[in-house]
């Protein structure tokens, strides 16, 4: 074996405190001959990995100056060659003595994976015809002082992932290109409403009143106004202000907050997009959703059918639209239209052994939570379950043919939940009264029932034009689309428990 050639795999013998101590002493070398790379400011490169590979023809024989982490090197004497890796892959280098000089050749052999150069040289192709930089100048612009986990194995602790998803993105780099992704998905869904005229808006994240939507608050204080505030759950009913305020259409890219459990689906802190329309209904926010989904797919990955953790599935419109009442008939063969008072749902539920929450026991809340239990999984194509009960959509205006449902709809992908929207509630009188019953609601134990928003209130009692609104889970949208299994791949930072 040539000297240093399994590099990677001697580091691993060694104990981690040991590595650190060597790549320490290493940096006080350099330090101490006036070479400290952290001295180093910046560095003018000339090209990316992807821009050398890309335009070949053009730049072969010329000089280029190119960065990044070093992830391999092989040295064979007084020839060596490395890879170093940067935003858009990895590219090969050659350094060989003869160019670099002995000092610096020298250098170059004590630099350690992880760390990140500056790399100036030609552009060839080797005998093998890959791509590669013919070094004339090596420069160390920072020292890894702690050893990248072990190369042909990588990081698959997944929970050390999450948490240090920095090295996440070095040793796995199909975790990076889903954030590449993502910023594509949030790029496009911006170009296609503003596009559209929607005007992009931010609203508090810290409110007096936790309300917005059925949620467990996260609560915090200010000092200053010694006042006990939230978190966020929804930029709802904000939204809606500034409708009343006048502008049209509106939407907020941004951050919501819920005090709930964690698992492969929710995150406390996600990402949402709402969008607010006047003078528009829940009809015309599906036509928009299924637009919205359907161009993110077709521009970004190129195609509308995907593939979901083994579900392939259909992004192409138009997509099913069927009541919520007609989709549990369909799969169980019970008929809520025939069920018309709480006791009878109640008694059906004892039957079916649906589990209810004893304050919600309501013939509306059995209706939903039949829909949960049995049919919610059972939608894999793009579907919308429209005409919700009342009483789990307090901010949604009533069917005018039937009281006792709501213009309200759900988009179902691959049995999960990806979009909610309503033709909004703008009558100040009944939404009062809908607050009302959430105060008792929460007064008799319920956490996530909203408070009494008179400010709110008060805008509806101004006026608010017939409007449509729609929300869509960003996270869960993204996780679709890069066929990620969990809430977590798709997150920089998702929220873990500290280590003991």
């Amino acid at each position: 074996m040539s000297e240093n050639e399994n590099e990677n795999v001697q580091e691993q013998e060694l104990d981690i405190n040991q590595l650190m101590k060597v790549r320490r002493e290493k940096l006080k070398e350099l330090q101490d001959a006036g070479k400290d790379p952290f001295e180093i400011t910046k560095y003018d490169r000339t090209h990316t990995s992807a821009d050398v590979k890309d335009n070949y023809a053009e730049l072969e024989g010329k000089d280029v100056k190119i960065a990044g982490r070093i992830m391999a090197k092989r040295i064979m004497g007084k020839a060596s060659f490395c890879h170093i890796q940067d935003m858009y892959g990895q590219i090969q280098s050659y350094v060989s003595i003869n160019d670099l000089g002995e000092e610096s050749y020298k250098e170059f052999k004590t630099y350690d994976i992880g760390d990140i150069v500056g790399i100036e040289g030609f552009v060839f192709k080797t005998r093998t015809e890959e791509i590669s930089v013919h070094a004339k100048k090596v420069v160390l612009l920072s020292k890894s002082l702690r050893p990248l986990p072990e190369k042909f194995h990588g990081l698959k602790d997944t929970d050390l992932r999450y948490r240090q998803r920095y090295v996440d993105m070095i040793v796995n780099p199909e975790v990076k290109e889903t954030f590449v992704l993502r910023s594509k998905i949030i790029k496009e869904l911006r170009r296609i409403l503003d596009e559209k005229g929607y005007m992009e808006v931010e609203t508090p994240i810290l409110t007096t009143v936790a309300t917005g939507d059925a949620a467990r608050p996260f609560i915090t204080h200010h000092n200053t106004l010694d006042l006990d505030m939230y978190l966020r759950i929804a930029p709802e009913l904000n939204l809606k202000r500034i409708i009343v305020g006048g502008i049209d259409k509106v939407y907020e890219i941004g951050r919501n907050f819920r005090n709930e459990g964690m698992d492969i689906k929710h995150n406390p802190e996600f990402t949402n997009i709402e969008l607010y329309s006047a003078y528009e209904d829940y009809n015309d926010m599906m036509n928009i959703a299924e637009e919205i989904i359907s161009t993110i797919a077709k521009n970004v990955l190129g195609t509308t059918k995907i593939n979901y953790q083994g579900q392939d599935i259909d992004l192409t419109p138009s997509w099913r639209r069927v009541t919520m009442i007609d989709a549990i008939k369909e799969v169980t063969g019970i008929d809520f239209n025939t069920i018309k008072t709480d006791e009878e749902a109640r008694k059906l539920a004892d039957e079916k052994k649906v589990e209810i929450d004893p304050i919600k026991n309501t013939r509306g809340h059995i209706i939903n939570a039949f829909f949960e239990e049995f049919v919610e999984e059972t939608l894999i194509q793009p579907t919308f379950i429209i005409d919700y009960p009342v009483e789990v959509s307090p901010l949604t205006k009533r069917k005018p043919s039937n009281k006792s449902l709501v213009e309200r709809f759900e988009l179902f992908i691959g049995g999960r939940e990806y979009g909610n929207a309503y033709s909004e509630l703008n009558d100040a009188i009944d939404q009062n009264e809908r607050f009302l019953k959430q105060a008792e609601a929460k007064a008799l134990g319920d956490e996530e029932a909203g408070g009494m928003d008179e400010d709110f209130v008060n805008a509806l009692e101004i006026g608010l034009p017939p409007t449509g609104g729609l929300g869509i889970g960003l996270d869960r949208l993204i996780m679709l689309l890069t066929n990620s299994a969990s809430i977590r791949d798709v997150l920089f930072f998702p929220t873990m428990k500290p280590l003991a």
